[in-house]
């Protein structure tokens, strides 16, 4: 697909030039805050396999473009739809001497013959023209294209794919935190308990949070809008489990599946729990709790918690809860034939339950 924006002045060549500079944000964010942003460099590799993070990305650097030169045009096409022989027509200079922005999505879908022509504009690049290349990161695919941006030291914004729980909580507080707010650690649990993995999603939870509420966001402003979904998390499954309340883990577990809770998400959960309790009993004897939450990167009440969570706890019994929770990791992702995620899950907390020692 091409497109482009509707034409207005003509910035002054000085402006176009800063168009191709510029730094690489650590993370992309909407066009409300474009202008606080760097200019779109010259050639920009978007690469990794998280979509959301690349496509915002992408946004902020054409709400950047317009903005030093609203008379930018964009052309963006998808890389199997780009014809060998066409960048000369898609990169020549236009009549009004305007900076063009092509995007070029997966990049990684290009052909052989194609890469190699794209490759040739990275290394040479043709004047006024802003290219930003969108590819999935896998360097057997186009390679010609990551060789070139690479040789050439092309800006690169890494969109890598956020899978563990611990990496979904940094995107949240993040976001809040691009919001100038602040959402307390459990907050964010809750949040990412209630709305899942998807980050467009959590990007929108948290958008309303900020929106609607003033101050902290803590986990009674969450549960306020997810009741019924907060207030049953995957990490409260989790402690129940670990402490030896296995009754009241399963009547927990039962209403987080009900409520919406992914499945992956409890095996995290579950998985997180008992690798801090190692962290913490093979930690040395009488270290205060302030040097614990800094030695292992902790917040302090977490600390607090998991010394109280370690009791009960030996090695042999902790090997055993950590085996049993990888193969219901397993279970809940389809292998082993499994098809009911429920029965794999009640039966790790189960297990978790009997290998405590008290």
């Amino acid at each position: 697909m091409t497109g482009s924006v509707g034409r207005g002045r003509v910035a002054p060549r000085s402006q176009r030039r800063d168009m191709l500079g510029g730094v690489p944000d650590e993370y992309p964010v909407d066009g409300d805050d474009a202008d606080s942003g760097p200019a779109p460099a010259g050639v920009t590799l978007v690469v990794g396999p998280e979509e959301y993070l690349a496509e915002r990305a992408v946004a902020r650097m054409i709400a950047r473009a317009r903005e030093i030169d609203p008379a930018v045009e964009v052309r963006r096409l998808g890389g199997p739809d780009l014809e060998v022989g066409s960048l000369l027509e898609l990169t020549s200079p236009s009549l009004f001497g305007e900076t063009t922005l092509l995007i070029i999505d997966r990049a990684h879908e290009l052909a052989a013959e194609q890469a190699a022509e794209v490759a040739k504009l990275i290394r040479f690049p043709a004047e006024q023209v802003v290219l930003v290349l969108l590819h999935s990161g896998q360097s057997n695919r186009a390679k010609a294209v990551l060789e070139a941006c690479r040789d050439t030291h092309a800006r690169e914004i890494p969109c890598a794919k956020v899978s563990r729980v611990s990496e979904r909580l940094d995107f949240v507080r993040a976001e809040a935190r691009a919001a100038g707010r602040r959402i307390a650690e459990d907050a964010a649990r809750a949040l990412v308990d209630a709305v899942g993995s998807d980050l467009r999603e959590l990007a929108a939870a948290v958008a309303q949070l900020v929106s609607d509420t003033d101050g902290a966001i803590t986990p009674g402003v969450v549960a306020t809008y997810y009741e019924g979904r907060a207030e049953v998390t995957s990490f409260h499954v989790a402690d129940l489990a670990v402490e030896g309340r296995t009754s009241e883990a399963l009547g927990q577990l039962r209403h987080a599946l009900g409520a919406g809770v992914a499945p992956v998400l409890v095996t995290s959960a579950l998985a997180q729990a008992l690798r801090s309790i190692g962290r913490v009993a093979s930690a040395p004897r009488g270290a205060r709790g302030a040097d614990l939450a800094r030695d292992l990167g902790m917040p302090p009440w977490k600390v607090d918690v998991v010394r109280r969570q370690v009791k009960g706890w030996n090695a042999d019994g902790l090997a055993e809860a950590i085996a049993a929770v990888a193969d219901a990791d397993a279970a809940v992702k389809g292998a082993y034939g499994a098809g009911d995620p429920g029965y794999a899950l009640e039966k790790v907390v189960v297990t978790i339950g009997q290998a405590r020692t008290g």
